[in-house]
Order: C-alpha cells, then structure tokens, then sequence
C-alpha cells in the first residue's frame, strides 16, 4: 500500500553526487569510448566490489570510476542517464553535486566539466519537467588552497553553479580547515552546503554551522547527540539532508531499524531523504524512502512530511516551491 504511494508522491533531491551515478555498464561504456581500462575486469566484477566497509573504501573506487570521464560528452551522457532514471521515481526537481578537482587533477578543463552536466540539467528541465541547481563541492582531503584555486576557475561560470559545498574524507578533515573559502564564496555569492557529522562527530556540525555558516546541513546523522546542537539546528531551522541506504551501506549505521530518521522527524527537524551515490549505494531516491519506510514503519503522514520538507529545504525560490507544494497536494487529493 504505502510502496505505491511512495511510487506516485512527487520528491525533491537535495544530496546527490553526480559521479556516484556512474552505473557499470555507463562506466565501461565511457571507458571503451575513451580508451581507458578500468582495474576490473567487466560489471560484475565492479559491482562485486561494491561492499564498502568505510566511507574512505568507497571514495576509492568513486574516483577510479570517475578517472574514465573525459570529454564534455561524457559528463553530459552520466547526468542525462540520472536524469531519465529520477524521472521514473518522480523526482520533480533535483540539486546536484560535482567535484570539478577530481577531474582537473586529470588534467580535464573546468569547463568540460560544467559545461556536459550543464547541458544535460537544461535538457531535464525542456524534456522531463525536472528543475534543478548545480552545486560545486571541494575535496576536503585537498588543501584550501586547492578548494580556493577551484573557486576562482568556477567565477566565469557563476550563471551555471548555485552554490559550493565540503565533501569527501570527513575524519581528519573538520569544516574549520575551509573557512576562508567559504567566505570567499559567500562574498561572491554562492549559496553554502558541507557534509557533516556522517562519520565524523557532532563538533564537525557545530564548524560547519558557525565556521562555514552554511545555508544546509547535508548527512547531520550525528547532530542528534547533541542537544544543544539539536537546538540550534531548530532555531535556524537548518534542513538536514538524510542518505539511508548510503548510511546502511557505509556502516554509518548497522542497520536501517537503527537509523534516527524517524526520531529527527519527531523533533520537528527539517530532514529530508535522498540517494547521495545511488550506482554504488543500491538505490535512487524510491529505493532509499521504500528501505527506510520499512525499516522505520514510517506513517504516510510521515511521507508527506519528508515530500514536504525536501520542497521547503531547496533552493528554489518561494513561487517555485509553491507549484511543488500545489502538485503534492494534487496528488494526495487523488489518493484519496
């Protein structure tokens, strides 16, 4: 009953990283294309090392994927391919990370980058009816100077990125390590996200909140053993963006029965759901609100509650979000 509802319930994505849609048979393809082996030997043989133990386990084959990205096309051919798989799940508008260092580092030029997903997010809105931002993250592994020499290549190409975001290896690698950048972006305009307190403690949300004043908190599983934190992130009415199935498969939690979405709901936080890496997490955005609904016997006021909330959490502006929240109340008139 409540996974056909979930089917039709119009959603937003706020946390999805573009390159961690970069399913097998697209990556050998673009591989092939590009004249460029990959250390595993066909698909399944890749999608058998997909049993991470850590974030730092999948982070290395995220980017040993992304090594066989090249041309303009080839970013262009991985966003279309997520575009038309988020369709099928009814996905109506969709703010989406990339990590221009992964690929400059390669030697391929901003601009190929930005421009391929650019082209393919332009196309979802004219052919699919998606919206959607386009969010340019830093590698925090990488220094800030790095993170700054990526801000400066990004200003030509303002009209195209929304916003700036901190991702990538969170132990070691605290929010307070980029708090020139993200001024920097702020002054030039840019709307700030940062990964937080996934596997790193609360004190990494507490920098990203007050460090980096970020405009949304993206994991924040653990903010919540903080009360103090829990709130500020109230007060600011701070949106978290949630990944489930990404948590279950990097051992942030053991299990999805343990998962504290339901408990963020109850407190009247702003959380959302959201696929984060689906290729390699198993499961776009119904995969992760069909696991976590099952797993928490989240209600269907509970559904619309997290609809809603991915509307509010966006970056749209406020008549934008308005025709979302109409078209989430059509559809719950017809499912009466």
């Amino acid at each position: 009953m409540l996974e056909q509802f979930i089917k039709g319930l119009p959603k937003v994505e706020l946390h999805l990283h573009i390159e961690g849609t970069f399913e097998p048979e697209l990556m050998f393809e673009i591989a092939k294309r590009n004249n460029k082996t990959l250390k595993f030997e066909n698909v399944q043989a890749l999608k058998a090392a997909y049993d991470f133990n850590n974030l730092q386990e999948f982070l290395n084959i995220y980017y040993e994927g992304a090594g066989v990205l090249i041309e303009e096309q080839d970013f262009y051919d991985l966003t279309w391919a997520y575009l038309k798989r988020i369709n099928a799940d009814n996905v109506v508008h969709a703010e989406i990370f990339f990590d221009p260092q992964t690929h400059t580092s390669r030697g391929v030029p901003f601009e190929k980058v930005v421009n391929g997903i650019s082209r393919a997010l332009n196309d979802g809105k004219d052919k699919l009816g998606i919206s959607s931002f386009l969010i340019m993250c830093f590698l925090r592994h990488l220094d800030e100077e790095d993170a700054i020499k990526t801000l400066e290549e990004a200003l030509p190409f303002k009209d195209k990125i929304k916003g700036v975001e901190l991702d990538s290896s969170e132990i070691g690698n605290p929010p307070s390590k980029f708090h020139n950048v993200f001024s920097m972006a702020k002054d030039e305009g840019f709307l700030t996200v940062a990964h937080a307190g996934e596997e790193g403690p609360s004190e990494y949300v507490w920098e990203a909140l007050e460090l980096l004043d970020i405009d949304r908190l993206d994991h924040g599983n653990r903010s919540l053993d903080d009360e103090e934190l829990v709130d500020l992130i109230k007060d600011k009415n701070m949106a978290l963006t949630i990944c489930p199935l990404s948590n279950l498969k990097l051992k942030v939690v053991e299990k999805l029965e343990d998962h504290n979405l339901k408990e963020m709901l109850d407190l009247n936080l702003l959380a959302t759901v959201n696929s984060d890496d689906p290729a390699y997490f198993g499961g776009y955005m119904n995969d992760n609100f069909i696991a976590i609904t099952n797993a928490l016997n989240l209600s269907k006021e509970d559904l619309i509650k997290l609809s809603r909330n991915g509307v509010e959490a966006s970056f749209l502006k406020s008549e934008e979000k308005e025709i979302l929240y109409n078209q989430l109340e059509e559809y719950l008139k017809e499912m009466e």
